[in-house]
């Protein structure tokens, strides 16, 4: 029987050269004597953590370790779970005022079809700048969530924007760095849209009609009632595929819907004000569908609603100016602790690109402002991994989960603390980027 050519080909290539070995990436080590973050359960001092295989095998003073694997010496070192950005573009945009270079911007009103993770540049420059400060894992948007209510307001021009995936900051392509491409539909909530007399010069040079209060009703309207026939066509795709139809067309729109009218996947819904929230939660009422609020601005009176339902918060900036000229200072600062005094599970998101390497000193920023340390902590790490539905493999250092871990030589929430050693499913991440190039560069100028 002939040998496949593929064979041939990889035999003769081995005799070619027969000191060749092919090694993989080692994912299996113990730090020693570090002072252990769980972020789930108390700090444990001058102990030890097992990782094989990229997951943690074992936490303790005591732990056993073949005298082959690797040893990392943490004494006076932190050891903190990895850090999750809720909510950015990291990946789809790499240079702004290029548009060859932006991928975050689809035409249409309703798109769940589509999925952010495949158009994710592994080799962005974005990435590793935003790793250095501890970011191992981020929700990517499909749509730039700039513009209309407040900065991350919903417009009338695009309802569903699509798929936002989970992915880890490391990978050669976008499969080997996605967790769940399907983790949840951006949604940009539908508002009136004025435009103050001031803007209207600005508003002109972008595009943006400047029409009357009751033009903008009207539009509002007729955009909340073409979203409720979208859904209703969905279900009608949804019960005719389970009562198996003959001659029913796959529908690709229709079929993203599923898994949210299902209820197992939730909606992240951007709602800026407070009167759009409220309007967010009976739409989802009336759909009985489940949503995350994402990029609120104000708090209003809506905070028991959400407690009541149970609809966790993607918090933005915290430093951030507020939107309105009236608007207290420290507005949303101060908003991720009243959320959470008023029992709502909170994390935090940059909703950006360029400032996605901040994400630490917003959270701290809340805790100036009223969020207790502890509280801030989780809503970097395993608040959003539970909102997700990944806890069980990321967001605390416990046994069984991913190495998803950072060490560090102080608090991750201060600006001074550096990361020296991240970990991604156990694998050690480079820390070098192109700021810490240009440092070098500079640094060695003669």
């Amino acid at each position: 029987m002939t040998k496949p050519i593929g064979l041939l080909i990889a035999a003769a290539a081995l005799c070619a050269f027969p000191s060749v070995t092919f090694a993989a990436a080692s994912d299996t080590f113990v730090v020693r004597n570090v002072s252990v973050h769980p972020v789930t359960g108390p700090q444990v001092d001058n102990t030890s953590v097992l990782v094989i295989d990229g997951k943690i095998a074992e936490i303790g003073p005591k732990v056993v370790a073949a005298k082959t694997i690797k040893v990392i010496d943490g004494k006076g070192l932190h050891l903190y779970p990895g850090m999750i950005n809720a909510g950015t573009e990291v990946g789809l945009d790499e240079i702004n005022a290029i548009r060859e270079s932006v991928d975050a911007n689809e035409i249409g009103e309703f798109d769940p079809q589509l999925h952010a993770t495949v158009a994710v540049n592994p080799s962005s420059e974005h990435i590793p700048v935003t790793r250095a400060n501890g970011i191992t894992t981020v929700i990517v948007l499909p749509a730039t969530v700039g513009g209309g209510e407040g900065r991350r307001g919903g417009g009338a021009t695009q309802v569903i924007s699509g798929q936002s995936g989970l992915m880890h900051l490391d990978g050669w392509t976008w499969e080997e760095m996605t967790i769940n491409r399907n983790a949840a539909m951006e949604m940009k909530f539908p508002f009136i849209q004025t435009i103050p007399a001031r803007f209207a010069e600005m508003a002109a040079l972008f595009g943006m009609p400047r029409g009357s209060y009751a033009e903008s009703k009207r539009n509002y309207e007729k955009t909340i009632q073409q979203t409720h026939e979208f859904f209703e066509d969905a279900r009608r795709y949804q019960k005719a595929k389970a009562a198996h139809e003959p001659n029913l067309a796959t529908n690709l729109r229709y079929e993203a819907m599923i898994p949210i009218l299902d209820g197992k996947e939730p909606m992240m819904v951007m709602a800026a004000k407070a009167k759009t929230v409220k309007e967010a939660i009976d739409f989802a009422d009336r759909e009985k569908i489940k949503i995350v609020i994402a990029g609120v601005d104000e708090m209003g009176d809506y905070a028991a609603k959400l407690k009541e339902k149970n609809i966790p918060v993607i918090c933005g900036p915290t430093l951030e100016l507020p939107n309105e000229e009236d608007d207290p200072y420290d507005q949303k600062a101060t908003l991720p602790g009243q959320l959470y005094k008023a029992g709502v599970k909170i994390a935090f998101a940059s909703f950006d690109v360029e400032f996605a390497r901040n994400l630490p000193y917003q959270a701290a920023t809340a805790v100036a402002y009223g969020l207790p340390y502890e509280e801030a902590l989780k809503a970097v790490t395993i608040n959003p991994a539970e909102i997700f539905g990944v806890s069980d493999r990321i967001g605390s250092i416990e046994k069984g989960k991913w190495a998803d871990m950072i060490l560090t030589d102080g608090d991750p929430l201060e600006t001074k603390t550096e990361v020296k050693h991240m970990f991604i499913k156990g694998h050690d991440v480079d820390l070098t980027s192109r700021h810490t190039r240009l440092y070098e560069k500079y640094m060695s100028r003669q």
